[in-house]
């Protein structure tokens, strides 16, 4: 059975958890930060389990994290 190729753009977004779950980091933290607040900004720089649906396709995306 061949290795399975890990998909490189993923492997730089995606974090795996102890547990196994997937850790993202938030969007809207690049520009117009001027409207935003300063407690939603500090939210969005914080990392984030990704969504339930998403944990299979990251699993098959990343193999070996």
């Amino acid at each position: 059975m061949p290795k399975i190729k890990t998909h490189r753009g993923a492997a730089k977004r995606f974090k795996k958890t102890a547990s196994g779950k997937f850790l993202r980091h938030s969007a809207f933290k690049r520009h117009l930060l001027g409207s935003k607040t300063t407690k939603r900004k500090r939210q969005l720089s914080k990392a984030t389990v990704a969504s339930k649906s998403d944990q299979g396709t990251l699993e098959k995306m990343l193999p070996y994290k």
